[in-house]
């Protein structure tokens, strides 16, 4: 996969976890956040495939989707928890927004300015497939 796909990837991939990320915490819907957290977990995974860490990929769509969500969905339905829309709002949204935004802010320039100027490699190293892996693992 050339570096221009992989870019492509990355940032189409990006988008849609951001996306899937922005619904989980304004769904009105407990099963329905639920669903988007799937789909941000597993954007996770494919992030991790297109870095060429299949087994990390493998473990975050065993533990995190397959385990935490499903647990947390029986949870729900065990409970019996409102599972709709329920009045929980306040007035502290715009203080919640600008706490956002300041954290936003902080880490993006920390980010900037530690990885300034550096590219990052995407060239797969000899010896880290899951096969490999998998052969120190058990020996």
């Amino acid at each position: 996969m050339s570096d221009l796909w992989q870019q492509v990837a990355f940032w189409v991939l990006g988008a849609a976890m951001v996306f899937a990320a922005i619904r989980v915490v304004t769904s009105n819907n407990v099963v329905h956040a639920a669903l988007y957290l799937v789909g941000t977990l597993l954007g996770a995974a494919a992030l991790y495939v297109l870095l060429f860490a299949e087994f990390v990929a493998w473990v975050q769509v065993l533990v995190y989707v397959g385990a935490i969500v499903v647990l947390m969905l029986f949870g729900l339905m065990l409970t019996r928890a409102s599972i709709g829309a329920a009045d929980f709002d306040n007035d502290q949204r715009l203080l919640a927004a600008v706490c956002a935004g300041a954290l936003f802010a902080v880490t993006g320039y920390i980010m900037v300015d530690a990885f300034e100027g550096r590219q990052i490699s995407f060239d797969r190293v000899a010896g880290t497939t899951t096969s490999s892996l998998g052969e120190v693992i058990f020996s």
